[in-house]
């Protein structure tokens, strides 16, 4: 265990900690630090129903929760921890850097509460694709014969499984920006960032501090910092990260790997980094095929979860039979159907640009169906680098007109559709449109690049309204 790993078990009878937030990572860490003999008052912006129940029950164990009022610091206060959704510049947190007390989130506090013999963390990060690499990297581990889990912002918290009673070999964890801006003293066994790309500056403020907080996953990392060779802004924060002696800086790259680097040749999955005499050898690890779907972003996610795998001394066949076994969640490159020739594509989870433009990247020549609300993104880029792959368009979704205009701009031969509308059947109009302007051996492609709260609960209802309007299209024929 490197020096960085923080092991000390924390006294915390009587301490007066403060939790930020009620919520599925708040409700947890203050009935598990209440169990610690914290005396833990909970702060909630919120008075709703909702919070006004979750109360009652903290309050029934013996919990103090403060309603309506998360913006003014307890008196005695010690410690917050917080969720990973309150942003910096809340109130809360200026009186705390004032009165001189620390802010911990909940990952940072999973992180305390490790027993001296936990298991290590191989982290990820990374604008798109994080979820995906993880679930890629435990399928890997499952398969070498590890004890496991997919944690972190996957889901399943990170708390649940460093005090739960089942034990693990090692933990594959997804930390969001968030998380890392609130876990100062993680250390990672290993640890990747897949991609950048603007996001979420509404929370972080800035391009360079949302950079800092997803680079916060390298600090103290003891054997491996992965980063991805297309994109340099991941191995700058290697460069500049503070990490145990003998770390090393593994790329992945989806051309040929130099060495210290996993990439592709000729269809292969190949290893230059954790062999012998990686000058003149190369491993293979597995073929191209065996990723489902081969999108080549899905390839580099794929390639990312593997040199995790391997720094953590994973055999080759391992890292083939957890991407074989591997299957992606819904709403991520999912293929529904294909109708009179036609592939239909679900990519709901494309939510931001980024991953649209790398879904979009996947297939040729595609009828594109985006729109929805764009959280201050504009689209001329992504418009510009798909725009010879387009068929089509049909938009949808409150902020639609900024993907029109980039068409417009940048793809002016592409018909576009606007649909103005948002009721339930806006997206099987949608599909009916896309159908039209397909072609036998086209994609219609749901990478919406834009979230989906103005017509849908979340992108996963986005995408079954997608998913149920080609099968209702199937039945009938009406393609």
């Amino acid at each position: 265990m490197g020096s960085g790993q923080v092991t000390e078990q924390l006294d915390w009878n009587g301490k007066k900690v403060t939790v930020a937030g009620l919520g599925v990572s708040g409700i947890p860490a203050a009935r598990v630090l209440h169990a610690r003999g914290a005396l833990v008052t909970v702060v909630n912006d919120g008075d709703d129903e909702r919070s006004r129940a979750q109360a009652a029950e903290l309050e029934a164990e013996g919990i103090t929760v403060r309603l309506g009022d998360g913006a003014t610091l307890p008196t005695g206060t010690e410690l917050i921890v917080t969720t990973p959704g309150w942003r910096p510049d809340k109130p809360l947190f200026t009186a705390a850097a004032e009165a001189g007390v620390e802010v911990w989130g909940d990952v940072e506090l999973a992180w305390r509460l490790r027993g001296p013999d936990a298991a290590p963390w191989l982290a990820v990060t990374g604008t798109n694709g994080k979820t995906t690499t993880v679930r890629m990297l435990a399928s890997i581990l499952e398969a070498a014969g590890l004890r496991t889990a997919a944690v972190g912002n996957i889901g399943v918290s990170l708390l649940d499984a460093v005090l739960g009673e089942e034990t693990y070999d090692v933990l594959a964890v997804e930390l969001s920006s968030y998380q890392l801006h609130w876990a100062p003293s993680v250390r990672a066994h290993s640890a990747a960032v897949l991609n950048l790309a603007p996001d979420h500056l509404d929370w972080h403020g800035t391009m360079e501090a949302y950079a800092a907080d997803k680079g916060r996953i390298y600090e103290g990392n003891q054997i491996a910092c992965v980063y991805n060779v297309a994109d340099k802004v991941t191995e700058d924060l290697v460069r500049e990260a503070d990490v145990e002696e003998g770390c090393r800086a593994i790329g992945f790259t989806l051309g040929t790997p130099g060495p210290s680097q996993l990439g592709v040749v000729e269809g292969i999955l190949v290893d230059r980094a954790f062999v012998a005499n990686r000058q003149k050898n190369a491993q293979e690890l597995a073929e191209v095929a065996d990723v489902q779907p081969p999108a080549p972003h899905n390839i580099a996610n794929a390639l990312a979860a593997a040199a995790l795998a391997r720094a953590f001394g994973v055999e080759p066949k391992a890292v083939r039979d957890g991407l074989k076994a591997f299957r992606p969640d819904p709403h991520r490159i999912e293929l529904v159907e294909e109708v009179q020739g036609v592939t239909y594509v679900d990519d709901s989870k494309a939510t931001n640009t980024h991953a649209a433009e790398a879904s979009l990247a996947a297939y040729d020549p595609i009828v594109w169906i985006a729109g929805g609300l764009a959280k201050g993104a504009t689209f001329d880029e992504l418009v510009q680098r798909s725009a010879k792959r387009l068929r089509g368009a049909v938009l949808i979704g409150a902020d639609r007109a900024l993907i029109r205009e980039a068409l417009a701009r940048h793809a002016p031969e592409v018909p576009v559709v606007d649909l103005d509308r948002t009721d339930t059947g806006a997206m099987s109009e949608a599909v009916r449109e896309a159908a039209r302007l397909a072609a036998p051996g086209d994609t219609v492609l749901l990478a919406p690049a834009c979230a989906s709260m103005d017509m849908f609960t979340n992108y996963n209802k986005r995408g079954e309204a997608f998913a149920d309007a080609v099968r209702a299209l199937a039945a009938t024929g009406d393609a």
